[in-house]
């Protein structure tokens, strides 16, 4: 009988992580939804439950303790954790350095990096015992190249790329893949938490352009994680089509 493969997915109440979810109970892939909005993750594995098993599991990724205990928490017959998609994030602020807040910078740093590391520690524990497994980073173009007023979380975004690296090299030896993905501008509510609620701020950054949809990041995820045995997807870059870099869209008049 040929294994079927569960996965845990970090912010998948909105946006991508939902997506991502979505896209994975089409495929027959069962779901552990991580997110600090339980109400949120149960309609989620509500609708989805008709399709593959579901489960939540309702922490913030900053906070070690409430990440360590909820994996552990896991019954026998969820702990195989066969892909691991770290989505949760966040942007706060888009300010020069010199105006930035302390609070923002911890939120990004906190959120984007030590979250990351905090989930995989346990779920790569795992993994590496079973000697196979599947990670996914979602990093994102502004990993790759810094743009004025977001130097933090331009900073914390080059770390996930970092450290998709590292877990590359320590990581492929013992049977585990890791994908790295860097989306552009992706229409989600990124911007809204950016721009601290100021709705008509954020909807200008997706005007006169078509913007990424959390569906197609779903499906470049998709794609890597049902790449064949002999193929790691390792880098995938998206951008818009009307974008050519983090900061250069070119706009419908």
């Amino acid at each position: 009988m040929t294994h079927k493969r569960i996965a845990l997915i970090t912010g998948a109440s909105s946006g991508i992580g939902k997506a991502t979810a979505e896209v994975f109970a089409e495929n027959n892939i069962d779901l552990i939804l991580c997110g600090r909005r339980q109400e949120k993750l149960d309609e989620l594995a509500k609708t989805l439950a008709a399709k593959v098993r579901t489960t939540t599991l309702n922490f913030d990724v900053r906070t070690r303790l409430d990440v360590l205990n909820a994996i552990e928490s896991l019954p026998d017959d969820w702990q195989k954790i066969d892909i691991l998609v770290n989505n949760a994030g966040n942007a706060h602020g888009f300010s020069p350095i010199q105006d930035g807040e302390l609070d923002d910078w911890d939120a990004m740093l906190d959120g984007n990096v030590q979250g990351l590391l905090y989930v995989s520690k346990p779920v790569v524990a795992g993994m590496v015992n079973r000697q196979s497994g599947h990670i996914v980073n979602i990093s994102s173009v502004a990993g790759k190249q810094t743009y004025a007023n977001g130097a933090v979380y331009c900073a914390s975004k080059a770390a996930v790329e970092a450290i998709s690296t590292g877990m590359r090299l320590d990581l492929t030896q013992h049977g585990i893949k890791v994908t790295n993905i860097a989306p552009g501008a992706v229409e989600t509510d990124f911007s809204v938490v950016r721009f601290k609620g100021d709705t008509t701020r954020a909807a200008k950054v997706y005007e006169g352009f078509d913007a990424i949809q959390p569906q197609d990041v779903a499906d470049a995820i998709l794609y890597a994680v049902n790449a064949p045995a002999r193929l790691t997807v390792a880098d995938v870059v998206l951008y818009a089509a009307a974008q050519a870099a983090p900061t250069t869209i070119y706009r419908k008049p």
